[in-house]
């Protein structure tokens, strides 16, 4: 078993405050989705205000950005919540709530197992990974990097999709 777990974040611009009426299924659907995710296989932790959600933080410039930032075992696990479960129905509908960014919107890093990251950290491991590309200290499902203590013959895989904001 690895000491080291994984952390994503992932970003995105909400097309109206989250009490109007573009963003009312969204809002509708978070408590609903935020449950699927403690549920599923290799979930570890979520980052959440004392509401349940993270939609009141807002660490950027623009106030319309919101983000959702989470712990699992592994990429494996996350993939299989944000692509096959029902999470992937909310996912499909993204465009609906969610303005298409032209940057990296996802980041996935490894926290040594029982490291909860700031959102600071989150943010700067975007940053990394906008300023350079998918590599072992940022990266994406499309090239993900095996933890730090994985057998030395691991190399990095990948995967069709990246994950969007939700």
């Amino acid at each position: 078993m690895s000491a080291y777990e994984l952390a994503q974040l992932n970003i995105g611009i909400i097309k109206g405050p989250m009490d109007s009426p573009v963003m009312a299924d969204f809002a509708a659907n978070l408590d609903r989705v935020n449950a699927l995710a403690e549920a599923a296989p290799g979930f570890v932790w979520r980052l959440q205000t004392e509401d349940g959600n993270a939609t009141a933080i807002r660490p950027f410039d623009n106030e319309n950005m919101l983000l959702n930032m989470s712990v699992w075992t592994d990429a494996d696990s996350l993939r299989k919540f944000v692509y096959r479960s029902a999470h992937a129905d909310i996912l499909r509908r993204r465009r609906e709530w969610f303005e298409k960014m032209s940057e990296a919107i996802m980041v996935l890093w490894w926290v040594p197992r029982g490291h909860r990251p700031v959102v600071a950290e989150a943010v700067e491991r975007l940053e990394l990974l906008r300023r350079h590309g998918p590599h072992a200290a940022a990266f994406t499902f499309r090239e993900t990097y095996p933890p730090p203590d994985a057998p030395a013959t691991e190399q990095p895989g990948g995967f069709e999709d990246e994950c969007p904001a939700t």
